[in-house]
């Protein structure tokens, strides 16, 4: 459950990488969807008929669906939603697979970075006529950008979830720093400097075998990387969402920053953006006193950390920010039934319903009017609100860039650029360099 959360509610452009270099050929126009059961308005205008919804899910989320489901056919007399829980490995690839054979579901969910490979290729229905302009002004601005191409929607932006700095309080202590003067929101978060000194001083009270933090950029995570860069005030794509940003003042501060890490040994060696330990593993294990995780994966924390440990924000430079993850749920534009498939996702980010599926889960919503402490949480509710302050940090410029589609292939290249400044001595530079003429490329083609 751990790896499937892990990598399910983070923005997974690695698979997306696969999806764009597939081109047209993989995304190649919609057929008529003969899952989708017929069906449409009755002659109230009420929507009837069918339709399947596929999802990957951890045990919570399932049972959360498998709720939601039932109340949605409750309330839609004469409606089915046919729920499809598949592994979350396969989930993509058989989308693809669907969309250019013409059996798609009529809704998926699909990660924030997923959705602008598919909106880009026209495969999604747009509900611009789902949401009027209030409507859509109950989401926080952040989200809706999140689902949009062109200024349309393309999906609901059903819940997100972010990264803020996990304590191993018992181990704080332990190394002569008070708990106590832990900074608790944005207004007293740590800068970039007071961060570096809580890590040198852990440093020098830990054994060889122990460090001061784990950061969560590995595998498909390399995205996270731009938390740092964002904090700076920095940008990886300009506002066309194509041309190369990174070389910049800010992008040699933040991976100056990150690459001092691995040569001050504030972080495990072996924690690198390609490496196959996960930062959750390293720090429930003891290795770490401090970890960059998602709010998804408290239930986890909660039951394999042995020790006393807390939520504390991200640390901020000129600015405060984190990463975008989190999921969309989306129609294909050949569903059969566009009237049905636009109602139940409607339906799945109404108050109620949101709130629900996010305190059962540890997700955060994406609706306005449920911000603060709206969503009752049934795991470590006292840390929750770090990670709601945490997720104010997020501006609409940083979610264009996430959910540019050029940013399938320049995740591919962070990984490996990344990889090779962290671990392979590449110098700040030539990192920036090749990042830039991996976005030219991805943006040319």
């Amino acid at each position: 459950m751990s790896t499937l959360r892990r990598i399910a509610a983070t923005v997974s452009l690695a698979v997306a990488a696969s999806l764009s270099l597939a081109g047209c050929a993989g995304f190649g126009g919609g057929g008529n969807n003969g899952n989708a059961g017929g069906g449409g308005a009755s002659s109230g205008g009420t929507p009837s008929g069918s339709i399947t919804f596929t999802t990957w899910a951890s045990k919570s989320e399932q049972t959360s669906f498998e709720s939601l489901v039932k109340k949605f056919e409750g309330e839609h007399p004469g409606t089915t939603v046919k729920l499809n829980v598949v592994p979350y490995e396969q989930m993509f690839s058989n989308i693809d697979a669907q969309l250019s054979s013409g059996d798609a579901p009529d809704v998926f969910r699909v990660d924030y970075g997923n959705l602008g490979v598919y909106s880009s290729q026209d495969q999604l229905l747009d509900l611009s006529s789902t949401f009027s302009a209030d409507e859509a002004k109950q989401f926080t601005p952040a989200m809706w950008e999140a689902v949009s191409n062109n200024g349309k929607p393309y999906g609901v932006p059903h819940q997100t979830d972010v990264s803020a700095l996990v304590v191993n309080t018992d181990m704080l202590q332990k190394a002569g720093i008070d708990p106590s003067t832990l900074p608790k929101s944005q207004n007293d978060a740590w800068t970039w400097d007071e961060f570096q000194a809580v890590a040198t001083k852990l440093r020098a009270a830990l054994p060889a075998n122990k460090y001061p933090f784990v950061d969560n950029w590995q595998q498909a995570g390399a995205t996270r990387w731009l938390s740092w860069l964002f904090q700076a005030d920095g940008k990886l794509l300009e506002d066309d969402q194509k041309t190369p940003a990174v070389n910049s003042d800010q992008g040699r501060q933040a991976l100056d920053l990150t690459k001092s890490f691995f040569t001050k040994k504030w972080v495990p060696p072996t924690s690198s953006v390609k490496s196959p330990t996960y930062a959750d593993s390293l720090f429930t294990e003891g290795t770490t006193v401090m970890a960059f995780l998602g709010s998804f994966l408290i239930p986890d924390l909660n039951n394999l950390a042995k020790f006393h440990w807390t939520v504390v924000p991200m640390p901020k430079d000129k600015r405060g920010a984190t990463d975008l993850g989190g999921n969309a749920v989306v129609a294909t534009k050949a569903t059969q039934n566009p009237q049905l498939a636009s109602a139940f996702l409607k339906f799945l980010v109404q108050p109620e319903n949101m709130a629900a599926f996010c305190g059962a889960t540890n997700e955060l919503p994406t609706r306005t009017d449920l911000a603060g402490s709206k969503v009752t949480y049934t795991v470590r509710p006292d840390v929750m609100p770090v990670f709601v302050d945490q997720a104010a940090t997020i501006q609409p410029s940083d979610v264009k860039q996430v959910t540019s589609p050029v940013m399938a292939a320049a995740n591919t290249a962070l990984q490996d650029q990344l990889d090779a400044a962290f671990v392979g001595n590449q110098s700040t530079q030539d990192t920036l360099d090749k990042l830039t003429t991996a976005i030219k490329q991805a943006a040319s083609k």
